[in-house]
C-alpha cells in the first residue's frame, strides 16, 4: 500500500506557471485525505506559493503536503504557516560559471528565438534555471517552442560538455535546470524519504516527463512506480484512480 504520491508541478498539476485549478485543488485534498502529497519541481517557493499552496481548499490537510521546491534541494513544511526545513544554495563563484556558460551556449547552438517575455534565466539560490522564451511567456507560445524538446537536447548535449559535475535537466515547457552534481529529482525524493521517515517502496510518482533526458526520469530510474501522464486532465484522473484505491 502506497503511504506517499509524489508529483511533477508544471505540466502535471497544471499548465506551466499557471496556479492549479480549483478541480486540481480538490482532487489533492482528496488525496490527502489517504496518503501524504509531496510535490518536487524545478521553481523555487515564490512560484510553489503561488500555484500550489495558496489553491489549496481549507479542508486540504496541509501537515500531510510536503513541498519540494529547485528540485528538492528545499523543502516546506506546514505547521500553521509554510517554513523551510532545509535549503542547499550555490556558492556565487558556481552560479557565476554556470550564467557564462549558458550565454556561450546558446550563441553556439544559435536557439535564440526572435521574442522573448521576462527574463531567461532565474538565480533560484539552489538551482540556476534558463527559459528559453522568459519568464513570463505565455502559454501557447511555450507549448509549441519546443514540444519534441528537440531544441533543448542540443542545448543540454552542449552545456554538459561546458559544466562537467553539474547536473542539468529539461523541465516544464521550454526550460533548463541546473543543479549540483547528483541532484535531481531522485535525489529530492531520497531527501524526502529521509525527512518524511517513509519507505522510497512506499512512494510513486506522477509526471509529464518520464524519458530518458526528461527531468521526471529519476524517479523512475530510483525505482519507484510511475505514472506517466501527458497532461493536467491524466494526472486528475489518475488521482481520482489512486484515492479510489487507497479508502
Amino acid at each position: 500500500m502506497k503511504e506517499l504520491v509524489a508529483f511533477d508541478l508544471d505540466g502535471t498539476l497544471a499548465e506551466s506557471k499557471q496556479p492549479l485549478q480549483e478541480p486540481m485543488g480538490e482532487a489533492l485534498a482528496n488525496l490527502l485525505d489517504v496518503a501524504h502529497v509531496a510535490v518536487i519541481s524545478g521553481g523555487d517557493w515564490p512560484q510553489f506559493e503561488k500555484q500550489v499552496a495558496s489553491r489549496l481548499p481549507e479542508r486540504a490537510d496541509r501537515t500531510k503536503l510536503w513541498l519540494m521546491p529547485t528540485t528538492g534541494t528545499k523543502l516546506y513544511r506546514f505547521d500553521g504557516e509554510w517554513r523551510a526545513v532545509y535549503a542547499e544554495l550555490f556558492e556565487e563563484d558556481e552560479k557565476q560559471k554556470i550564467l557564462h556558460a549558458f550565454d556561450e551556449s546558446l550563441e553556439a547552438t544559435g536557439f535564440v528565438p526572435e521574442k522573448t517575455w521576462g527574463e531567461r534565466i532565474e538565480d533560484r539560490g539552489s538551482q540556476i534555471t534558463f527559459s528559453a522564451l522568459g519568464q513570463e511567456a505565455p502559454i501557447d507560445a511555450k507549448h509549441s517552442w519546443d514540444p519534441d524538446f528537440a531544441k533543448r537536447k542540443v542545448i543540454q548535449a552542449d552545456l554538459q560538455k561546458r559544466l562537467p559535475g553539474l547536473s542539468i535537466n529539461m523541465g516544464g515547457a521550454t526550460s533548463i535546470d541546473i543543479t549540483r552534481e547528483g541532484v535531481d529529482k531522485a535525489y529530492g525524493l531520497k531527501k524526502l524519504n529521509e525527512a518524511s521517515g517513509i519507505a522510497l517502496d512506499k512512494m510513486m510518482f506522477i509526471g509529464d516527463a518520464i524519458f530518458p533526458g526528461g527531468n521526471d526520469y529519476p524517479a523512475e530510474q530510483l525505482g519507484l512506480d510511475v505514472v506517466k501522464v501527458k497532461n493536467v486532465d491524466g494526472t486528475l484522473a489518475a488521482i481520482a484512480g489512486i484515492v479510489a484505491c487507497l479508502k
